[in-house]
């Protein structure tokens, strides 16, 4: 495996390259083109520029998160046609500039959902949290205005104003697409796009709904074991794959993560670990990588990696804010720096012991 980190462009991120290249075994960068609008065509130049920057400082450009998706296509309207062929010109500009693995998702309206960026922990740190019973009292439309106080002054990906500003069109688009519905417009899109992803040896590795059920009763798909397994057999290409996200396919205490890892073996390219501590099945808080931390065994899901021969890209997730550290809610670099350490001590364990 490829230790990494994200990465959101020097324009964007509080963290630096130079930063990344120090901490201990981390090699590659997550990034992407974060100015772009979902549909818009990826040019070959930016990408390429993007890529020597990365390279400049002595680190890989691993792969892109993300690419995504436009909702025309979630949705299945008439214009999807459109909005595919630009995401086809993107990849193959990725694939003439040597990158192989596109992370994406399929969710609507919202990328992830959180009721709290900053709830304090007893150690004094803040992290991400997720409480149901908040959602329950929240009109949709209030979800940015609820959050948006505590994101740092930053922007945080999925949750721009300006999309945020259309949330009751948003709803609407969606309002007949049912989880069928979204089944078939993924399965449009994936036998769309297969054949340059064969031409360009791309890796396209879904990311999981996060949380891993409805949220404001919208469809979610990607949450469990049996939807995951049903999305590789109906587009049964290698390149067709996921991004296996311990957090996210975590939140439903249901899923056995190293059962579902050792299920999909050969198409998980991309891997997020990180930890969650539950204080009730529907009210969750991101933990520190460590196990002892939160509610899973972290050494049993790198194991489990280990044991499909997993050898693509890996990055610790979300981070707690530690060290008065100010940036943008999971994505600082300290309490991430220990995430990729302790992460990179599990793997060296592990791989010793099997010698």
């Amino acid at each position: 495996m490829e230790m990494t980190l994200r990465w959101y462009g020097s324009k964007f991120d509080t963290v630096t390259l130079k930063q990344i290249r120090q901490i201990p075994g981390v090699t590659g960068v997550i990034s992407t083109l974060y100015d772009t609008a979902p549909g818009e065509a990826w040019e070959l130049d930016r990408i390429l520029a993007l890529k020597k920057e990365i390279e400049d400082a002595g680190l890989r450009l691993s792969g892109i998160e993300s690419v995504n998706v436009h909702d025309e296509i979630k949705v299945g309207t008439a214009n999807r046609d459109q909005y595919i062929d630009n995401y086809i010109t993107s990849l193959e500009n990725l694939g003439k500039a040597g990158i192989h693995m596109v992370c994406y998702n399929f969710m609507p309206v919202f990328d992830w959902t959180r009721t709290e960026l900053a709830r304090k922990r007893p150690d004094g740190s803040t992290v991400l949290a997720y409480t149901q019973a908040a959602v329950d009292r929240l009109n949709p439309e209030d979800m940015f205005d609820s959050i948006s106080s505590d994101m740092n002054g930053t922007v945080m990906p999925g949750w721009e104003p300006e999309r945020m500003a259309r949330i009751k069109e948003l709803f609407a688009m969606y309002k007949d697409v049912d989880d069928e519905k979204l089944f078939a417009n993924l399965k449009y899109f994936l036998e769309r796009i297969m054949p340059v992803c064969d031409k360009y040896d791309i890796n396209m590795a879904i990311h999981p709904d996060d949380p891993a059920w409805s949220v404001f009763g919208l469809p979610r798909i990607i949450i469990n074991k049996k939807n995951i397994l049903r999305m590789m057999k109906m587009v049964d290409n290698p390149h067709n794959g996921v991004t296996f996200c311990s957090g996210s396919y975590g939140t439903n205490l249901n899923n056995d993560l190293p059962d579902m890892i050792r299920s999909l073996k050969g198409r998980i390219h991309f891997a997020h670990v990180r930890n969650l501590k539950f204080n009730s099945p529907d009210d969750f808080e991101e933990a520190a990588h460590l196990s002892s931390d939160g509610n899973f065994d972290m050494y049993e899901i790198m194991l489990a990696l280990y044991d499909i021969g997993f050898d693509g890209p890996i990055r610790p997730d979300h981070g707690r804010m530690i060290w008065d550290e100010v940036a943008m809610p999971g994505y600082g670099l300290y309490d991430r720096a220990l995430g990729a350490t302790y992460l990179n001590g599990l793997w060296e364990a592990i791989v010793k012991s099997h010698r």
